[in-house]
């Protein structure tokens, strides 16, 4: 990520994200969170460890990375997709019993800040750089190879 494009402040790293990453984000001006809502993104949460495997799984496979966040304190990884997953309860029932979860419809979704930085809330693991977001469904698949669960 262009690092300058990032000046140090939240609505310049907001202005990024919407121009650059095709991420339509908003500040909460009060605490300088920037954030976007699930619905025209897609996102899946899942502890560090499982995430790392995930990366790997689709990095070894050749299937194309998008935006990964690391919640540093929670110790879990957001993955950015395509919002491709149908609403289907058995699958998030699926995911639950692997501590994965799928952000809803509306949700909100944090993405990393200048504060972030000091703080030690959140980072890239790997940055946005254009509107490129996998299937949701290429992440859930990587997500039941990499935690030996079987489609349902």
């Amino acid at each position: 990520m262009d690092q300058t494009a990032l000046a140090d402040t939240p609505a310049a790293r907001c202005a990024y994200y919407r121009h650059t990453c095709d991420l339509p984000a908003g500040v909460h001006p009060e605490i300088g969170r920037i954030t976007v809502r699930a619905g025209c993104i897609g996102a899946i949460t899942m502890p560090a460890a499982l995430g790392e495997r995930v990366q790997d799984y689709l990095t070894e496979h050749h299937i194309d990375l998008g935006p990964i966040i690391c919640h540093e304190r929670s110790k879990r990884w957001t993955f950015l997709t395509r919002p491709n997953l149908s609403d289907d309860v058995r699958l998030f029932a699926e995911l639950f019993r692997l501590n994965v979860s799928i952000v809803p419809f509306g949700g909100e979704i944090a993405l990393p800040s200048p504060e972030d930085v000091s703080a030690r809330y959140r980072h890239w693991i790997v940055a946005p750089c254009n509107g490129f977001r996998p299937s949701g469904s290429s992440i859930i698949d990587a997500v039941r190879s990499c935690s030996g669960a079987q489609k349902r």
